[in-house]
């Protein structure tokens, strides 16, 4: 059977890793999420079943008959049953270890496989095949009297277990007749016993989880859904520096391929400052402040890092990194062989003044959120205001857009629009400081910005808003106008824009991101991130029942984890992009929140 992404995530804001429905560990990364994948199966054209298969870690039960799997509730924690052809059964638990320990988060870089039988006595063989350098080679092995190291790689990892370790590193079949404990993690010596200590870590990593979700403030409607994706989406973020990555993967691609085409075929495991303001947005609505208080510690440090003349990119490394330089994994041969895999991704040389609104609007919270441990101060703003000093600056000048064009450019109105935000809420911060006359200031800038955009925006022939300045064309993007602000929803030009939008960009149940061609041909999937925003603008438009049954349609078709990948073909029958892809899950949860009924309606 051909990899698909019916996969389901595990992590702990540290590690991660993917793990397909036969149970078997298909992409996880080191040191860190946009790392060396030293299992690879996901991106090797191979079936992860033939023997030969590599960048796995599987549990084979001979004469396997049926698998079962599911999260532990409101947990990232993974069950995997397995019963073979005579009614014998066992169970696999993996999670990456997250909890508070000696006043501190303890959350390594670390993978935990729980294996036990339930019933007669499996024939199992366990297959760890983890690969150095993009696949191009396997890891080298070294063996202790209960451990394997595996090593070459950018980092070297140890397996310490209670099973026998011969038989794991000669992938022999053996009875599982009692409990085995597996911990794959960082190259030292493991002091305890390794049961005691894992089946310590499952209850407190359980513990961590459970808590964390009872802080959340999720709609009375589609809780389970919204559950599993706030747990995603903060396994997206990279705890140590306060990054969120836009996807765990690189290189899905966003439709199926033809020979002689060229894949669209990216990078996501960095940190787009957009996509990041689009989670934290999320998560507030659901009341996780600890997501945005972690990211705007990445902020903060990107703006004293860019500096006051700098250029700010839109997309910078897990550890602030600002090269990312685009290149060709060339032993991977890609998602069912569909390559080329990139590492690194161009974006980062790009002009996407966009990123300017995205920072403040990921900060201005800050000013008035009494919750936070480190609210901002005044210093914060001045700090700021250069952010906004380029926002005004650019407004009006062509860009590569949100959907990172790599052979035009234009001035987008979306990136307008985004500047204009930056300024407004420059204003908002300055009033709540009392800085009056930094909210005037700001106010007129904003005002500046607006009048341009209805003056170069609005096309008075068409009778609505367009994707590019003096343009005629449209783009999904517009209906962010809402969201941020900028139109009210029931605003005659805003209406006839929604409704412009829907007609050239719908396809059935889902919608594009933009429907002309562009560097890479026209478009042959839908983006899930869109569909969401065409729901949010049914409902405000006063469409609600529309509204719930389309996202009813965008439930039905995440894959068994309850999650969405960046794209969707147009049938719906298949995902396609990145994943978890963070954006899809960012609008779950927003129409959610939008379209549920109150709690007060059922207490």
């Amino acid at each position: 059977m051909s990899q698909d992404l019916e996969l389901f995530p595990i992590g702990n804001c540290a590690a991660s890793a993917l793990i397909d429905t036969q149970g078997r560990y298909v992409w996880a990364c080191a040191p860190r999420v946009d790392g060396d994948p030293f299992f690879s199966s996901l991106l090797s054209g191979a079936d992860p079943a033939d023997d030969d298969s590599s960048g796995l870690w599987s549990v084979e039960v001979e004469n396997k008959a049926q698998v079962a799997q599911a999260y532990r509730r409101n947990t990232p924690i993974l069950r995997t049953e397995i019963t073979d052809t005579a009614g014998a059964r066992l169970e696999i638990i993996d999670f990456c270890p997250r909890y508070r320990q000696f006043g501190r988060l303890y959350r390594p870089l670390a993978f935990v496989r729980l294996i036990r039988p339930l019933e007669g006595t499996p024939r199992i063989r366990i297959r760890l095949r983890p690969m150095v350098d993009y696949g191009s080679a396997p890891a080298g092995l070294t063996m202790g009297s209960n451990h394997i190291r595996y090593v070459g790689g950018e980092t070297t990892l140890r397996l310490t277990t209670d099973g026998p370790v011969s038989h794991l590193a000669d992938e022999r079949t053996f009875r599982l007749e009692e409990p085995i404990s597996l911990f794959l993690g960082p190259d030292e010596g493991f002091e305890n016993d390794v049961t005691t200590t894992t089946l310590r870590m499952l209850r407190e990593t359980t513990d961590y989880w459970r808590h964390w979700v009872r802080t959340l403030s999720v709609p009375l409607e589609w809780q389970e859904a919204v559950i599993r994706a706030a747990i995603t989406l903060k396994l997206c973020a990279h705890e140590d520096t306060g990054a969120i990555v836009a996807a765990m993967t690189t290189s899905i691609p966003e439709h199926p391929v033809e020979i002689g085409e060229v894949a669209r075929n990216w990078d996501y495991r960095y940190c787009w400052l957009r996509d990041a303001y689009y989670v934290v947005q999320a998560l507030n609505r659901l009341g996780a402040a600890d997501i945005l208080e972690n990211y705007l510690t990445y902020l903060r440090n990107l703006v004293d890092q860019v500096g006051k003349d700098g250029r700010v990119q839109p997309v910078y490394g897990v550890g602030l990194e600002p090269v990312l330089t685009e290149r060709v994994a060339p032993n991977l041969p890609g998602y069912r062989g569909m390559g080329p895999v990139r590492v690194g991704n161009q974006a980062h040389e790009h002009m996407q003044y966009d990123v300017f609104g995205q920072i403040v609007l990921s900060t201005v919270q800050a000013f008035f959120d009494e919750r936070l441990i480190r609210p901002a101060m005044v210093e914060d703003f001045y700090a700021l205001e250069w952010v906004g000093d380029r926002a005004f600056e650019l407004h009006d000048q062509p860009d590569a857009s949100l959907w990172e064009f790599r052979g035009h450019e234009a001035v987008h109105t979306y990136s307008s629009v985004m500047c204009w935000a930056a300024c407004d809420r420059l204003g908002n911060a300055a009033h709540k400081l009392g800085l009056a006359d930094r909210a005037r200031f700001w106010n007129r800038r904003a005002k500046k910005i607006r009048a341009t955009i209805e003056r170069q925006a609005w096309n008075k022939k068409l009778g609505r808003y367009v994707s590019t300045f003096g343009g005629d064309q449209l783009d999904a993007s517009l209906l962010q106008m809402i969201d941020v602000r900028y139109v009210s929803p029931t605003d005659p030009r805003m209406v006839a824009t929604m409704q412009a939008v829907e007609k050239g960009l719908r396809r059935g149940e889902f919608m594009l991101r933009y429907a002309l061609p562009d560097d890479f041909g026209e478009p042959k999937t839908a983006f899930n991130f869109c569909t969401f925003w065409l729901i949010e603008a049914l409902h405000l438009s006063g469409r609600t029942d529309q509204a719930r049954e389309l996202f009813e349609e965008m439930l039905s078709r995440r894959t068994k984890a309850g999650l969405l990948s960046e794209d969707i073909s147009f049938d719906g029958k298949e995902l396609w992009g990145n994943y978890p892809q963070t954006y899809s899950l960012v609008g779950l949860i927003n129409c959610a929140t939008l379209l549920s009924r109150p709690w007060s309606s059922v207490r």
